[in-house]
């Protein structure tokens, strides 16, 4: 009941600031607040997003937060295999961050991390980590205040490109990815290049001891280039990734993988597109490895018709092992994709899949948006298996022929009031198919889920 009532006291707060500041980033740390030293017009919440260290005002603090509250409840959880749990249970997330900048070259980021898990049968670290140092680094600016913006960051961040589909916060789960690396970012009006080397941070279930972690490595080089004539924006990667002990279906082996991929979208009409291809290459357990993904997402908003109605339409082939015995892997590896990959019940992970995926949305009011979507699920290969989001090994696919997995009807009310203040309630209904049902108990899952967020 407490954050029941803190939820109402802060969303009533900044009701008023809703339209006088911009609006919050993915990563809080690209948030710029250095224009209030202009505002002449002061108030507590101004002051937090920019508190002045220095006379001439170039040396400040800018503080920010979120609070994430989530019920959940699943019937069949698992198909059937996990527990029932006739309660549900409750999500906690609470995040908060203090970016100094040190005059016009050096700024530091710090962000803390608490996500809570509470009457939840089992948990894991992704669920239930009590407090953690998820962010941590500094920046060095070469060239401050000129056109073109070189910088050099160092410590431990958050790391998302494009759309998330291969490098993503993973905002879904309770607890977000952070990495320990290296960065140079490079911006030039509407091109930025960045490259990077890292460390996976892996989530542990105590006190600030989410250490270096030394078995997952992830580097590369990302080039967007926006503004472009016929398809608007273009990116370009290449990701590198090392594991020392990666599982799929074929089996066990230390993992040397190369990701090269393209991706054009446009995001500023009433028709959006976004289409994506991977391929990737290295060795697994010595084995070579041959995989690789192609994605399409479509929509088109009817801003004049009653409701405004988006339709939309998603596509993915991802490849998956054809043959364990064949020396060669298939499997595609989305890296470190979004939780919510197929919806917040995040069932399925973005492995050895086609799925086709419909959705509309209606705007019921200014403020209030209704949104469902089905999404059908085969397996690409009948030689691989089903994984979850984070890559684990849910069912095999050996001996199994049926390709069809089943199908994900979703529907949600969202409220958001202002740029502070986020509720959600959502239902989804899985009809597990033929797959499921010869791999293990295949029962239909049911999954509800209430969603509420602040951010300051």
């Amino acid at each position: 009941m407490r954050i029941n009532y803190l939820l109402g006291l802060v969303f009533i707060s900044l009701q008023g600031f809703s339209q006088e500041l911009p609006a919050f980033k993915p990563l809080r740390y690209d948030e710029d607040y250095s224009f209030l030293k202009r505002d002449t017009v002061k108030d507590w919440y101004k002051s937090i997003k920019y508190t002045p260290l220095s006379k001439n005002e170039n040396r400040y603090i800018s503080y920010g937060g979120d609070l994430r509250y989530q019920y959940f409840y699943i019937r069949h959880e698992g198909w059937g295999e996990e527990p029932e749990d006739r309660d549900g249970y409750i999500l906690t997330r609470w995040l908060l961050h203090a970016d100094v900048h040190a005059g016009r070259h050096v700024r530091t980021f710090v962000q803390l991390q608490s996500s809570l898990a509470n009457s939840r049968p089992a948990t894991n670290a992704v669920d239930d980590n009590p407090l953690e140092m998820h962010q941590a680094f500094i920046d060095y600016q070469v060239n401050s205040g000129a056109q073109n913006k070189l910088i050099f960051r160092a410590g431990r961040q958050e790391l998302l490109y494009g759309s998330q589909r291969l490098v993503s916060v993973r905002e879904g789960p309770n607890n977000r990815h952070s990495f320990d690396g290296l960065r140079s970012i490079f911006v030039s009006g509407s091109f930025k290049a960045d490259l990077f080397y890292s460390h996976y941070v892996v989530a542990r279930k105590k006190i600030f001891d989410d250490g270096f972690g030394k078995d997952v490595r992830l580097w590369g080089a990302y080039i967007v280039q926006n503004k472009v004539r016929v398809v608007k924006n273009i990116e370009l990667y290449y990701l590198g990734l090392h594991r020392k002990n990666a599982v799929f279906d074929a089996g066990k082996g230390e993992e040397l993988r190369h990701s090269i991929g393209t991706r054009i979208w446009n995001a500023n009409q009433a028709t959006q597109y976004d289409l994506e291809a991977v391929c990737q290459f290295g060795t697994f357990a010595q084995q070579p490895i041959s995989a690789w993904t192609a994605s399409m997402n479509v929509s088109h908003r009817f801003h004049r018709s009653p409701l405004q109605p988006e339709a939309g339409l998603k596509m993915e082939l991802i490849s998956g092992d054809k043959d364990a015995a064949d020396g060669r892997l298939q499997t595609f590896n989305p890296l470190f994709p979004r939780g919510a990959y197929f919806g917040l019940a995040a069932l399925i992970g973005p492995y050895n899949l086609f799925d086709v995926h419909p959705s509309l949305s209606l705007k019921l009011l200014r403020r209030l948006s209704f949104e469902t979507d089905c999404d059908v699920f085969w397996r690409y290969s009948t030689g691989d298996g089903l994984y979850a989001v984070n890559g684990t090994l849910i069912y095999p696919g050996k001996h199994i022929a049926k390709k069809y997995i089943g199908k994900q009807l979703a529907a949600a009310l969202v409220y958001n009031p202002n740029g502070y203040f986020f509720v959600q309630g959502e239902f989804t209904w899985f009809d597990a198919g033929g797959y499921l049902q010869q791999a293990g108990m295949g029962k239909d899952i049911l999954f509800t889920g209430v969603t509420a967020q602040v951010k300051f």
